[in-house]
């Protein structure tokens, strides 16, 4: 039976695709803070192969005492599903170097601490899937955005280089990159909005986009579940996968612009034009207020 380990799973992508995986005959181990915080996730499961695994992927002792002891009670782990992450941050001048820390330590570093508690065995045993829930963010860099941006960025850069590395010991490493989706993330992102004094207009610009992304017609996490599935069970895992349609046409659209456009465009201080590009990209209609 395939054991696979989910990150982050009290909520969100986490908990949709910690249950897709045990749905799907895996004896999954899915990461929480607290026991409390995975009850729902335990219910859900309903005596599916699923456990819950109290760790902190901000520290180095729980990540490795947490994966020493899924390691000891399977003897190897296949699947590792870096999901745990957090959205902080406002443009680069309002945002702390606290902030930014934060970001990182929990979208980089703990992504990285769990894939070298995993590593070693992987690579004895020559297999092995990592996967890493980066982020449209990591491929597009927007303005007031930055320390989630960054660490994202930080982590596509991270899947890439480690693909390289151990594709000779016959391990996968694939990002998963989702657009906008229903989850807490980006409601406890508007719990903190860009300040109305700021001279900096991305952050109030991205933030009324995600509002009303999420208003809209969102993806849920289940999808992302499905992409995670789908990268899972190939035959050759690419080393990203888009999640959303809204990623698509994004990461299509940027790719299509050079540079100077790019920034251009984000610049504007026409805001009834700003509204006008992101509609005509990603669907997503911001009235005017």
């Amino acid at each position: 039976m395939t054991a696979s380990v989910v990150t982050g799973v009290s909520t969100g992508i986490g908990f949709a695709t910690a249950l897709r995986l045990a749905q799907e005959g895996q004896r999954v181990y899915g990461s929480v803070r607290s026991e409390a915080s995975g009850q729902a996730l335990v219910e859900a499961a309903d005596g599916l192969d699923l456990s819950l695994v109290v760790m902190d992927v901000d520290d180095d002792a729980s990540v490795a005492a947490a994966l020493a002891g899924v390691l000891g009670a399977t003897g190897g782990i296949d699947v590792l599903v870096n999901n745990a992450g957090i959205a902080v941050g406002h443009a680069v001048e309002d945002t702390s170097i606290a902030d930014f820390q934060r970001t990182m330590n929990t979208n980089v570093w703990g992504t990285l601490r769990c894939i070298q508690a995993v590593l070693p065995t992987m690579r004895e045993r020559g297999s092995g899937h990592i996967l890493n829930v980066t982020s449209t963010a990591g491929r597009v860099a927007v303005a007031g955005q930055c320390a989630y941006t960054m660490s994202k960025f930080a982590a596509e850069a991270l899947t890439e280089s480690l693909a390289a590395e151990v594709a000779p010991f016959g391990i996968h490493v694939s990002a998963v990159e989702p657009g906008v989706i229903m989850t807490p993330i980006f409601e406890k992102a508007m719990t903190d909005p860009e300040d109305p004094t700021t001279p900096y207009v991305g952050g109030r610009r991205m933030g009324e986009f995600y509002m009303y992304s999420l208003l809209n017609d969102p993806a849920t996490p289940d999808l992302v579940a499905d992409v995670i599935w789908e990268a899972i069970t190939a035959d050759a895992p690419k080393l990203r996968y888009l999640a959303g349609e809204d990623a698509k046409a994004l990461v299509a659209h940027r790719e299509g612009l050079t540079d100077e456009e790019w920034i251009a465009r984000q610049a504007d201080p026409d805001d009834n034009a700003w509204r006008t590009w992101i509609k005509g990209v990603t669907g997503v209609d911001i009235p005017t207020t």
